[in-house]
């Protein structure tokens, strides 16, 4: 466990995480981030080693859900005096909530900042192996009417809950765009779907689980294949999705830069995912819910709040975390209890000096609902280097 003094863990949390602890199919120790805090199914912050079998509630209904981050050329002098007009451009490029774009080829011509190509051929390829999956009688019906319609309006949407879209600056004062987001609607029916799968299954096995969502898909079996087809194919979406909203936000943005404005670097990360690993020899299925990979060298996004530092960090490629670090500051209250105890004076003290809303319905988002960001990247010391340390200036919540 990645926590010190001051990062409090509910009773809750060390309860779900010692149930999570028992599980038969472990592969290894559960590995805790100081972002932890209880979720549904699994604790959130926790990477959980598995072998010959995955938790789809572990993974969770975001699948792919992650960060994507771009730095700029341009320093923070450069912006507008005031940017609730740019605030506005953006809300105006990208649906967020449950909004769509109007009709499913509206992105067809978006140019990708990382290739300077179209998204044409991505979409393609994710439409065909979608229609793939869909041959599996156990994901077809529900996916097909639950998703139809919206399937393909929604990439390159934003979502609500704690999904974002910032303007922030580094400690050197240059500009950076960031946002938070997965697999919208079609990633939550598809893990659904699974769930579902995986609790008829254990019952047919008869095990004994202290959490039914807590049921596992076994190796080797039809319905845990139709299960990794189906997460790879929504991370595959998910980080389409960010892929898409960097270069909206880019171009809702431009307008209000100098015309020299370039982005000079691009990281897109999942927190809520599983990647096969090499575990003792043999082959586990290591399940990062709410942590992001953090391999020698690779950069990786640790998000504070809405009016908090958000750090930009380089992995140590630590083993014993699985080479993995926290996904972001961690909630230290429900939203329901955060809702209770603030008002929106207290958001507007907490948010002041940030073009964002500041109305009753994002309370639950204030500032004071997560842990303290610093004591999180101080607690995970070994596991990431912080190298760029941001500071929000305009916030698009969901």
């Amino acid at each position: 466990m990645w926590t010190i003094d001051g990062l409090p863990i509910e009773e809750k949390a060390q309860q779900q995480i010692a149930t999570m602890a028992q599980l038969p199919i472990l592969a290894g120790p559960i590995a805790i981030m100081p972002d932890v805090h209880w979720g549904k199914g699994a604790t959130v912050g926790s990477v959980v080693p598995t072998r010959g079998a995955i938790i789809p509630a572990a993974v969770g209904v975001d699948i792919g859900c992650g960060m994507a981050a771009i730095r700029t050329n341009i320093t923070v002098d450069q912006l507008p005096d005031t940017l609730g007009s740019m605030r506005s451009a953006i809300e105006a490029a990208i649906p967020v909530g449950f909004a769509s774009h109007k009709n499913d080829r509206v992105l067809d011509n978006v140019l990708s900042l990382d290739t300077h190509q179209t998204f044409e051929q991505r979409l393609r390829t994710l439409r065909e192996r979608y229609h793939g999956l869909l041959l599996s009688q156990k994901f077809s019906k529900k996916v097909q009417y639950e998703t139809q319609g919206v399937l393909w309006k929604q990439i390159g949407t934003l979502g609500g809950g704690n999904h974002f879209i910032e303007v922030q600056m580094d400690q050197e004062g240059t500009v950076w765009l960031m946002l938070h987001s997965g697999s919208r609607h079609v990633g939550k029916v598809l893990a659904e779907v699974a769930i579902q799968m995986a609790r008829q299954e254990s019952e047919g096995r008869g095990d004994t689980l202290p959490d039914r969502d807590l049921a596992w898909l076994v190796a080797g079996s039809e319905s845990f294949a139709q299960y990794i087809t189906a997460l790879a194919w929504a991370q595959d979406y998910a980080r389409t999705n960010r892929a898409m909203m960097l270069s909206l936000l880019w171009n809702a943005v431009a307008p209000f830069l100098p015309q020299h404005a370039e982005v000079v670097q691009s990281i897109n990360c999942h927190h809520n995912y599983v990647e096969e690993m090499t575990i003792d020899g043999s082959v586990a299925y290591v399940t990062r819910k709410g942590a992001v990979s953090a391999r020698s060298g690779e950069w990786g996004i640790i998000p504070g709040s809405m009016g908090t530092h958000s750090y930009i960090v380089r992995g140590k490629g630590n083993p014993d975390s699985y080479f993995s670090c926290s996904h972001g500051a961690g909630r230290q209250m429900s939203r329901g209890e955060a809702k209770r105890r603030f008002t929106t004076a207290d958001l507007e003290t907490q948010t002041a000096g940030v073009e964002s809303r500041k109305d009753a319905a994002i309370v639950d988002e204030i500032p004071a609902a997560y842990k303290d960001i610093d004591a999180v990247i101080a607690a995970q010391h070994d596991l990431v280097e912080p190298v760029y340390q941001l500071k929000q200036l305009l916030c698009v919540k969901g």
